[in-house]
């Protein structure tokens, strides 16, 4: 702030204010530096290795959400996932053919088995009891009853394993067989979904809007992914210029002034004619030292629409802690202690009279007048010295 004062010709005496109601505010400054918010710069990279096919952007490119930022080659990648689906049909056609069990021409050829091994051993045992009558009459020898009746047990035996196999047939695939069929299915169609997403990766697109802040590769070069985020290649830095905040670095004697949505304005050296204004949104709790100066970061958010700011410039901020609208002010050259209290020299005529006046709150300018004075006083702001010598008079900005 500034003071103009106006010497009529001839004038020799002391410098004058006019005593008006104004704006008294109470500001902290601060140096700070512009930066991203949180997501509003992310890094862009593969997930997968490969070599880059194509390379869409360029530094400054702006991007929007999903916009193709590179491709990889994807050969290899739609052949592990046709291979993928293949296996997964083979497995399905496994599951049904489990869950259907046996054939109808399968089940009917077991069963006629069957009724032919009992009508074979029905006739066995038919000939064994007529042979063992005739060797009771002395009619054969015992050679022809064992044979009939080695016979018989072969047929038994035969009736036996043709049921057997009848009973498989028709219970062919056990529970666990059905399990494991479907436990097939479900591995195969967990393994077409990564396939399918190794493929999709191979698309790097934009994870938002914003300005390709840089790029670190290029067409044609093979790159390689990390399990982890940190080892994953980078391709492209993408920044969202309308997300941008001041970090301003607090003194910790004036930290405790500073509070959530003060308001604050700030310049930067690349517009050093131009004022721009923020809002505090956050003060981090944790102090930084360096060089055995404490400060507190405080986030300021600002409007960046029209594009003129980027990250990392340097912020010159002033934060209004404080503010007093319409108050009865004076210079704060006009105050002065005498005998213990606040006192201001006013303009009567070609004299100066000493008012007690009753002070408030100040600003780095202007003092506000609780009692002891009216506005259109006129208070002298430099030495009084005689008192009857004629003013000079002393016009505030904004003052009339």
């Amino acid at each position: 702030m500034w003071y103009a004062f106006k010497r009529p010709a001839g004038a020799t005496g002391p410098a004058t204010a006019l005593v008006t109601h104004r704006d008294l505010s109470a500001t902290v400054t601060a140096t700070g530096t512009i930066k991203a918010m949180v997501g509003a710069e992310v890094k862009v990279g593969s997930r997968i290795p490969g070599r880059v096919e194509q390379l869409a952007v360029q530094v400054g490119d702006r991007v929007k959400t999903g916009q193709v930022i590179a491709r990889l080659e994807q050969d290899d990648l739609h052949a592990a996932v046709e291979k993928a689906r293949a296996d997964l049909a083979a497995d399905e056609a496994r599951l049904a053919t489990v869950r259907n069990g046996a054939r109808a021409q399968e089940i009917q050829s077991a069963e006629a088995a069957f009724r032919q091994a009992e009508a074979n051993r029905l006739l066995a045992q038919v000939n064994l009891d007529r042979y063992r009558q005739l060797y009771q009459d002395g009619g054969i020898a015992l050679q022809v009853v064992d044979t009939a009746a080695r016979d018989y047990d072969v047929a038994v035996a035969q009736v036996h394993n043709t049921r057997e196999q009848l009973s498989l047939i028709r219970e062919k695939y056990t529970v666990e067989d059905l399990r494991y069929a479907e436990a097939q299915v479900q591995q195969a169609r967990a393994a077409l979904r990564i396939a399918e997403a190794n493929l999709g990766y191979a698309t790097i697109t934009a994870p938002m809007g914003g300005v390709v802040a840089s790029v670190s590769t290029q067409q044609g070069e093979t790159v390689t992914s990390g399990s982890a985020a940190a080892q994953a290649p980078t391709f492209v830095t993408i920044i969202d210029l309308n997300r941008l905040q001041v970090d301003a670095y607090v003194d910790e004697t004036d930290i405790g002034k500073v509070h959530v949505a003060q308001e604050a304005t700030f310049t930067v050296d690349a517009f050093p004619d131009q004022e721009f204004t923020g809002k505090a949104t956050a003060i981090y709790p944790k102090a930084l030292i360096q060089q055995n100066v404490v400060t507190y970061d405080v986030v300021i958010a600002i409007d960046n629409r029209e594009g003129l700011l980027r990250p990392d410039m340097t912020a010159n901020t002033t934060i209004l802690v404080a503010k007093r609208e319409k108050v009865l002010a004076v210079p704060n050259q006009a105050v002065r202690r005498e005998d213990g209290e606040r006192v201001a020299f006013v303009q009567e005529g070609n004299r100066f009279v000493r008012h007690p006046i009753k002070t408030g709150w100040k600003d780095k300018n202007y003092t506000e007048v609780v009692s002891g004075l009216k506005e259109g006083d006129r208070v002298v702001v430099g030495e009084v010295g005689n008192a009857r010598v004629q003013a000079r008079e002393s016009v505030p900005p904004g003052a009339k």
